[in-house]
């Protein structure tokens, strides 16, 4: 049996588990890129948000074993912290480079112009999981190379010293969760990365984790009031708006740093984070270079339940493309496939590997364990969505609005919560009407 996200008509979620074995040799990666490894050469320059994996070394291995397969084809990298902001001013220059991860914030429609198909959406959806997520007119422009469940990340040894030992069921229990740490240790319970800012949209990933629907973000596009009781982002958002309130993040979000919270977070200075599963290598990793026990590094779900389970939502991360311009399209593509199927890259990072029968890594067993559903979003409305982000000006994948929010929490900008709720939901109804005409 193979591993597939998939949800049930009449549920919507189906029980996170790794179904079936090892799923095989993965195809190889000249058979897919359609590339003869011996006659495909090119120096070609890789995009990439891991900035850490630049600087020690990790990528530049990867590019020694991909040599081996491909000797006339060399690859450099360029990282970027801000990767967001970076790519999308690459895109619109002269420096895009020749393979990079598709931004969030580019509307789905917009692939075509900007990227190089690897493929049709019905030789790859067999193989790959998350296609949807990149295709066009059956065509596929990018792949992920590891899906991503969303949560929290938490230092259980601060969370065990505040005695807490059970997840969270509610936003309210997560609010009284974080007093508790506050009050019993000296870390500080949650830590936004305001500053970096991109960490602030992965909050919009956990949408359809309150609801436990697979069609959440779709939804979006028929409510006309989104931040209203009973939505996920009033949920999501409210959760958010509630910890800065209470005092209970850091208390100049203004200078955060994302390098740092990893070591904050590893040596027990910050208790918990809002991120995908991704992150929880890094912060371990981070950990046992603090000379603390890497396994006081968890994972929880969002502090909701749904017939009195979790949720989670699993997306994919950035999707690897290659840019419409390249000179080196065939070793670009090479380059992808392989570093998907051959590298080794998401099982070293514990991550989901996106080769359909790869099993769930390591750091997931405790949903599994613990009976967390997970649900993973139809793309069916993701372009009128994307109508209406843009035409309200409150666009879901950028962290700005959430910046806003949490100035309004802190009192660092005038308003409320509930004043600030009513401003998006005008925005977006209005916009709504706009993209329905």
């Amino acid at each position: 049996m193979r591993r597939r996200w998939t949800a049930a008509a009449a549920a919507t979620m189906v029980a996170l588990t790794a179904c079936g074995s090892e799923g095989g040799t993965p195809p190889p990666s000249a058979a897919l890129a359609g590339v003869d490894p011996e006659r495909v050469s090119g120096e070609i320059t890789v995009l990439t948000n891991r900035t850490d994996q630049v600087s020690d070394g990790t990528l530049e291995r990867y590019a020694d074993a991909f040599r081996k397969v491909y000797p006339d084809v060399e690859v450099r990298f360029e990282g970027f912290t801000d990767y967001e902001g970076e790519a999308m001013k690459r895109l619109k220059g002269d420096r895009p480079g020749d393979v990079l991860l598709i931004p969030d914030s580019l509307a789905i429609g917009r692939f075509p112009a900007y990227f190089d198909p690897l493929g049709s959406a019905d030789d790859l959806a067999p193989t790959f999981d998350f296609t949807e997520y990149a295709t066009v007119g059956g065509k596929v422009y990018g792949l992920a190379n590891i899906g991503i469940a969303t949560g929290l990340v938490y230092n259980k040894a601060v969370w065990r010293e505040a005695g807490i030992t059970e997840w969270p069921r509610t936003g309210g229990e997560f609010i009284t969760d974080l007093k508790a740490i506050k009050a019993a240790t000296g870390a500080i319970p949650y830590y936004t990365n305001y500053k970096d800012a991109w960490p602030l949209r992965q909050w919009s990933d956990v949408i359809g984790a309150p609801s436990c629907s697979n069609t959440a973000k779709d939804a979006l596009a028929s409510t006309a009031e989104p931040w209203r009781a009973g939505q996920d982002p009033y949920a999501v958002d409210g959760l958010l708006f509630d910890v800065v309130h209470e005092k209970l993040s850091e208390g100049d979000p203004t200078a955060t740093d994302w390098e740092q919270s990893k070591a904050l977070m590893g040596s027990g200075k910050v208790a918990t984070m809002l991120l995908g599963s991704w992150a929880v290598p890094q912060m371990r990793k981070a950990a046992g270079a603090a000379g603390h026990n890497p396994d006081d590094i968890g994972f929880m779900p969002f502090p909701a339940q749904t017939n009195s389970h979790h949720c989670s939502v699993a997306s994919p991360d950035y999707k690897y493309a290659v840019n419409k311009h390249s000179r080196y399209k065939d070793a670009a593509r090479a380059w992808i496939y392989w570093y998907i199927t051959q590298s080794g890259s998401a099982r070293a990072e514990q991550a989901i590997s996106t080769v359909t029968g790869t099993p769930l890594p390591d750091v997931l067993k405790p949903f599994d364990e613990r009976g967390v559903r997970i649900v993973v979003q139809t793309q069916d409305g993701a372009a009128a969505v994307s109508a209406i982000e843009k035409a309200s000006g409150i666009a879901l994948d950028t962290p700005e609005y959430r910046q806003r929010l949490i100035d309004v929490a802190r009192g660092a900008a005038p308003g409320g919560r509930d004043a600030f709720f009513s401003d998006l939901n005008r925005k977006w109804s209005a916009a709504q009407r706009t993209a329905a005409r």
